[in-house]
């Protein structure tokens, strides 16, 4: 193993979930040899008694042991929100060290997560083509190559480099300009499986604050891949009603199993997205939602806001 990139981790007021994802990481084959980075969000304005409680007793969970080779606690005296505070501490971690890896408190990741992710950073740190690691796949029936590429970036348990981050666009209209005038919407919503561009809309009006659609949209128009595992290295614990926009519905993400040994990286493969792994995922997805009551992308909708939106 080359240099290993500092892990990132953002957490509320969850401290049971933050517990499960700290004891995970903690087993994963390179954590002794990994610095561990905690951004603890402050309460907001007006915060109720037991919410303050809880941001308390999840900083006591971070303080209650030595999970990683060195951990900084970085404590914020005012609610950033999550997006907000990704996306100053992934900016400043990337400029400080020029690569990272991205975790929040509900992800329960296998013990060869690191290992993976440290792997492809290093195998692809100087492929510009390349923006982003993501360590998270679907749980599909079909299946699919040890590692893959897909046009874009991810946000469940993730990695990326400084080069890679530059290009990330706050702007959310300036995304969804771009993409018109290219006329790849349909490109966008994953061959018109997911409604990726309604949700950048809904992000321009305020009715979500997604950082994860602005770093898809910024790398998809610079035409930058995304390297997946065929086999989830992160399972998402947070679906269980806890968080502000989670609940119950999506009773088929418990079906994700974590990868059981350590992924093979092919450091010859194509820089091209997979078309047949790709169709593997937009047949999943509309599997998996055209049978809903509700409407075919209203419940997308829903279904994505519940994952990356847990915090107004």
């Amino acid at each position: 193993m080359e240099k290993l990139a500092p892990v990132a981790l953002f957490v509320y007021n969850r401290p049971d979930h933050t517990l499960q994802t700290l004891e995970a990481l903690s087993i994963n084959l390179l954590a002794d040899q990994t610095n561990l980075f905690v951004f603890l969000d402050g309460p907001k304005d007006g915060a109720d008694p037991n919410t303050i409680a809880l941001i308390r007793e999840t900083k006591n969970v971070i303080n209650s042991r030595q999970w990683c080779k060195e951990q900084i606690l970085i404590e914020r005296e005012t609610n950033l929100g999550l997006a907000e505070s990704i996306i100053q501490g992934v900016t400043n971690l990337v400029n400080q060290f020029g690569s990272i890896i991205v975790l929040e408190d509900d992800l329960v990741t296998s013990k060869y997560f690191l290992s993976f992710m440290n792997k492809a950073l290093n195998t692809f740190e100087l492929e510009g083509k390349v923006a982003c690691i993501s360590g998270y796949n679907y749980p599909v029936e079909n299946k699919l190559p040890e590692t893959f590429f897909l046009k874009g970036a991810d946000c469940w348990g993730w990695a990326t480099w400084k080069r890679s981050w530059n290009d990330f666009e706050p702007n959310g209209q300036k995304l969804a300009d771009k993409i018109k005038i290219l006329k790849r919407e349909s490109e966008f919503d994953f061959d018109n499986s997911f409604p990726y561009f309604q949700m950048l809309l809904d992000q321009i009006s305020k009715k979500n604050n997604s950082w994860a659609i602005r770093w898809y949209a910024s790398a998809f128009l610079k035409d930058k891949l995304c390297l997946y595992p065929g086999v989830s290295l992160i399972k998402n614990i947070g679906l269980d009603g806890s968080g502000t926009h989670s609940g119950s519905g999506l009773d088929f993400m418990n079906a994700v199993l974590l990868e059981d040994h350590d992924v093979t990286i092919n450091s010859s493969m194509l820089l091209e997205e997979d078309r047949a792994s790709k169709l593997i995922l937009v047949n999943y997805f509309r599997k998996n939602f055209t049978m809903q009551p509700i409407g075919y992308f209203q419940r997308i909708e829903k279904f994505i806001l519940k994952f990356i939106k847990k915090y107004k």
